[in-house]
């Protein structure tokens, strides 16, 4: 397997995975926004020129989700996923697709207007709307958490590779998780992970 990587991106969910997993792969390093990924051959194989991409035989994904839900469907032997018979099943699912269902969305709009935008252009109303949603957005897996180790069960699961690497972008980019408490403890056990360690320092 192929894998294109930008380091702070969701490429990191998908090296995680293979990290966890002890798969082999390669790494197809670039630097957020280079000037290749816009171009014709690396559109080819993600037509929005990001990363993810994910490059296994005659198959590309370039969906973070889709790629660790294939990944885990052809090589993950059952790990990181409940038993579908299971009620922590559809809790999964819902915790899995978090991520990028409400998370991602007011994070985008954070990292555009504070980051990629030049200040001129830079909507102070976007930013604090943007802030208010992911503060709405991390209460939830706050409670959710509750006193649990991990969003879904005892045990770690690809929930958290995607909804908790969102967690852990949302601290790096600075929100302010004062109201949060039960999401540090859970980012330390997270981002302690030697797998999650291997992929962070791509």
């Amino acid at each position: 397997m192929k894998l294109y990587f930008a380091p702070n991106s969701r490429a990191v969910r998908v090296a995680w995975l293979l990290e966890e997993l002890e798969l082999p792969y390669e790494v197809q390093k670039f630097s957020l926004g280079a000037r290749e990924m816009r171009e014709a051959p690396y559109l080819a194989k993600h037509p929005m020129g990001r990363v993810p991409a994910l490059e296994d035989g005659e198959i590309t994904l370039f969906e973070s989700g889709a790629i660790v839900q294939y990944i885990l469907a052809k090589y993950g032997k059952g790990r990181f996923v409940p038993e579908m018979q299971t009620a922590e099943f559809a809790a999964y699912l819902q915790w899995f697709h978090y991520a990028e269902g409400m998370i991602m969305p007011p994070m985008n709009t954070y990292v555009v207007e504070t980051i990629l935008l030049p200040p001129e252009r830079r909507t102070e109303i976007n930013v604090k709307r943007s802030v208010k949603l992911l503060g709405q957005m991390l209460t939830a897996v706050n409670t959710q958490l509750g006193d649990r180790n991990f969003l879904v069960g005892s045990d770690i699961t690809a929930a958290d590779f995607m909804t908790g690497h969102a967690v852990i972008m949302s601290h790096r980019f600075g929100i302010d998780m004062t109201a949060t408490p039960n999401l540090l403890p859970y980012m330390e056990r997270l981002s302690t992970r030697p797998a999650f360690i291997k992929a962070d320092q791509l």
